[in-house]
């Protein structure tokens, strides 16, 4: 394979990660601004913490779409260490998009129900593009390339083939020599 053809490979399996991706991250945005904007109208809580509440919820649905779909590819094993990886970076990203809200609610004063999902918005932005840098780098690792799989396969294709041949050498061998 060509390097400009292995650049492509790599260029379109990331384009194809990037789609599964925003296809999972735009259902949880969803999910996000539809239990913010319930909670922050049909409760007392304070719009930061509505704005918790719905990124909490958001980011259990996404682990789903993540695990199953996204990366569904990716390496199984470790499933808590994974899990705890996964958490550890959504807090982080939880951070991320509420410290934009929180700013612009008590530090501007930008708290009527537009500007809010506006902030809201743009915290999400932030945020996802921490979420995918550290999910696919940390917490849903890739397998070994496939190449490297395949070559590996050969590689015991060929030993066993050449094992196979001498035991037929040497049972030919034993054939011939002549019998006490």
């Amino acid at each position: 394979m060509s390097e400009r053809s292995a650049l492509r490979a790599r260029l379109d399996a990331l384009a194809r990660e990037l789609m599964k991706f925003g296809a999972v991250g735009g259902a949880g945005v969803l999910v996000n601004f539809v239990v913010f904007n319930l909670v922050r109208h049909l409760t007392e809580l304070p719009v930061v913490r509505a704005s918790i509440v719905a990124t909490v919820v958001a980011t259990g649905t996404n682990y789903l779409g993540y695990r199953y779909f996204t990366y569904r590819d990716r390496d199984k094993s470790g499933r808590t260490k994974e899990l705890t990886l996964f958490l550890l970076f959504s807090v982080i990203g939880l951070v991320i998009e509420n410290g934009v809200l929180y700013v612009a609610t008590y530090g501007f004063g930008w708290d009527s129900s537009l500007q809010s999902n506006v902030f809201k918005f743009l915290g999400i932005g932030l945020a996802t593009l921490f979420r995918f840098w550290s999910y696919r780098t940390w917490v849903f690792r890739a397998l070994p390339a496939r190449k490297a799989v395949a070559t590996a396969e050969s590689f015991l294709a060929e030993a066993e083939a050449e094992s196979a041949q001498e035991r037929r050498a040497a049972s030919t061998a034993a054939a011939k020599r002549p019998r006490e």
